[in-house]
C-alpha cells in the first residue's frame, strides 16, 4: 500500500519551483556578468565556469559517495552558489581559491546542515568570508577595470573606493582630498572603472537584476530597501555630522558590495526571515553592522559579515515576529 501524506489545511500548491527560482536568480545576475566579462574578459568567464562547475562537483560527489542521498544538482541552488562565489572575487583569482572555497561554501557551509533548506548561514558567503581570513593577500589584489575590447591596455592593479578612502583618512587626508586625487564621479561608480569584486562592476546591472526579480515575485522588496534605507540613514548623519571624515550616502551605496549583498545575498530564502516585519529588522541590522564595520573595523567593506552575522539572529527574529495565522481574524479600528 502506498503511504499517503497527511498534513492540516489549508492545503495551497504555488506554481513556483526551487529550480525555477533559481533560474531566475541566474538571469537577474546576468547584466552583472555581461558587464564583468566586458571589464575583465576571459578573467570573469573562467570564474563564473570554474565556480558553477566546482560547485555542482563537490555537491554531487557528497550526495553520491558520503551521504548517499537524493542528487539536487539539478535544481540549479549549487548552480547560483558557484557564480554569486564568483561574483564575490576578485577578476584575478587564481583557479584553486575558487575550489577551495566551493568545497567550503557546499562542503560545510551547506551540505553539513543538511542540504538546501537547512543551511543557517549563505554559501557563498561562508566561502568568500573563509577565502578572505585564510588568503587576505590574493582576497584584496583588485583589478582596475579596463574594457576587454580596447587593444593595447594591461590590466592593472589597484584598490577599491572603500581601500582608498579608508586608507586616505588614516593618511590625514579629508574627503574631498581623497575624491580630487583619485577622480571619484558617481558616473563611474554607477557603470564602473572603480575596482572591486567580478560583481561589484556596474550598480546599473545590479539595480536591473533587482527589478527583474521583483517583477518575477521572486524577492520582496523589503530585505533590500531596508538595508538600503539604513545605510542611507547611517552614513548620511555621519556625513551631517563630519563630511570631511565620513563619505556621503550616495558614495556608501554605490560603492563596495553592498548592491550585489542586499538583493541577491540577503535575500536568500532560507537564511532570512519569513515575516515582514522580520524582513526589515533584519535588514536594518545588517545595514547598521556594515556601516560600523565599515567605519570603526580593520576591514574597508563590512556586508558579508554583517549578512553572516544577521543569518545567525534569523532563528530568532522568525520565533518571535511569526506572520499572522492563515485565516486569523483581523480586528478593526
Amino acid at each position: 500500500m502506498k503511504k499517503l501524506l497527511v498534513s492540516p489545511a489549508p492545503h495551497l500548491h504555488g506554481k513556483e519551483s526551487t529550480r525555477g527560482l533559481m533560474r531566475d536568480v541566474i538571469i537577474a545576475l546576468s547584466p552583472s556578468l555581461l558587464v564583468s566579462i566586458y571589464f575583465f574578459g576571459f578573467s570573469a568567464i573562467k570564474l563564473a565556469l570554474l565556480g558553477i562547475i566546482s560547485c555542482v562537483v563537490v555537491e554531487y560527489v557528497i550526495q553520491k559517495y558520503i551521504i548517499k542521498s537524493t542528487k539536487t544538482i539539478n535544481d540549479y541552488s549549487a548552480a547560483l552558489t558557484g557564480l554569486l562565489l564568483a561574483l564575490n572575487l576578485p577578476p584575478n583569482s587564481p583557479w584553486w581559491l575558487i575550489l577551495i572555497g566551493s568545497i567550503v561554501a557546499i562542503g560545510v557551509a551547506k551540505m553539513t546542515f543538511g542540504g538546501l533548506g537547512q543551511n543557517l548561514f549563505n554559501p557563498a558567503l561562508v566561502g568568500r568570508v573563509f577565502l578572505l581570513v585564510s588568503f587576505p593577500v590574493i582576497m584584496t589584489d583588485w583589478t582596475i577595470p579596463v574594457s576587454w575590447f580596447r587593444e593595447g591596455i594591461d590590466a592593472s592593479s589597484g584598490a577599491t573606493a572603500l581601500s582608498i578612502v579608508k586608507e586616505g583618512l588614516a593618511k590625514g587626508l579629508n574627503m574631498d582630498q581623497i575624491f580630487q586625487t583619485n577622480n571619484f564621479s558617481y558616473m563611474e561608480m554607477l557603470f564602473s572603472k572603480i575596482g572591486g569584486s567580478v560583481g561589484e562592476v556596474s550598480a546599473l546591472a545590479l539595480i536591473a537584476g533587482f527589478v527583474y526579480l521583483l517583477v518575477r515575485r521572486v524577492i520582496k522588496p523589503h530585505i533590500p530597501l531596508s538595508i538600503i534605507g539604513s545605510v542611507i540613514i547611517i552614513t548620511g548623519i555621519f556625513w551631517l555630522v563630519d563630511p570631511q571624515q565620513y563619505a556621503d550616502p550616495i558614495f556608501s551605496v554605490l560603492t563596495g558590495g553592498i548592491l550585489i549583498g542586499s538583493i541577491f545575498m540577503a535575500t536568500d530564502y532560507v537564511t532570512s526571515p519569513m515575516s515582514t516585519s522580520g524582513m526589515i529588522l533584519y535588514g536594518v541590522g545588517i545595514g547598521f553592522l556594515t556601516i560600523m564595520i565599515r567605519y570603526f573595523g580593520s576591514y574597508p567593506e563590512g556586508i558579508s559579515f554583517a549578512i553572516l552575522i544577521m543569518n545567525a539572529c534569523v532563528p530568532l527574529i522568525n520565533k518571535f515576529m511569526l506572520p499572522k495565522r492563515f485565516g486569523k481574524e483581523v480586528k478593526n479600528g
